[in-house]
């Protein structure tokens, strides 16, 4: 849930669940427990300081902005940038071609396979490139690392050892993105600022 609507949102589980009896935090996840017994998991995508009023110093901490980096990454493609809360700051989009999957068999299709491989290969080592160019020079000023596409292939950019401060700051889970295109990465924010609010109502229990 974007954090902008989190306070409203949980006026209206009060409003039909009645008032919170019991706010507790265990784990780093906030635990909200309303009148009816519906229960609220709160868990906010940074790290935050818990204040004498729990549910207010959690809902003001989701508000504040961060400054985050992203890293996507796909066949043929990838995008980077920084972030301030969700606007963003620097970045850059690219692409490099690769060559789909053909039918052929035998030594054209091994032929083939090379090929591809190296394309491949160019892509990952071109989106290091533009990483160490873009990203690493805000290592010291982000808080996480939020990356997307192809698991396997952010993994290999990040293995580079220049890229070593950005990917000790890397967040789970992967982002759910398509192709890395600008449109796509300026929609990250979604996601990586996104409070994960889990609710329990009575009915939903097992009798």
């Amino acid at each position: 849930m974007a954090p902008e609507r989190l306070g409203k949102w949980l006026d209206g589980v009060a409003d039909r669940h009645g008032a919170f009896v019991d706010v507790r935090l265990a784990d780093g996840t906030l635990h909200v427990v309303c009148a009816d017994t519906t229960s609220v998991s709160l868990r906010a995508p940074f790290d935050w300081t818990p204040g004498p009023a729990l549910l207010t110093s959690f809902t003001a901490a989701a508000r504040e902005p961060h400054r985050a980096a992203v890293l996507l990454v796909r066949r043929g493609r990838w995008a980077v940038g920084v972030f301030d809360g969700a606007g963003l700051v620097v970045s850059k989009v690219d692409a490099r071609q690769v060559q789909g999957r053909t039918a052929a068999g035998g030594w054209s299709q091994q032929r083939f396979a090379r090929r591809r491989g190296h394309q491949t290969d160019a892509v990952v080592e071109h989106a290091v490139e533009t990483a160490v160019r873009v990203l690493l020079p805000h290592a010291g000023s982000v808080t996480g690392l939020f990356t997307g596409g192809d698991r396997g292939l952010v993994d290999e950019v990040l293995a580079d050892r220049r890229l070593a401060p950005l990917a000790a700051l890397r967040r789970e889970p992967l982002l759910d993105v398509g192709e890395p295109t600008k449109a796509v990465l300026l929609e990250t924010p979604t996601q990586f600022r996104a409070v994960d609010v889990t609710i329990v109502e009575p009915g939903d229990r097992p009798a």
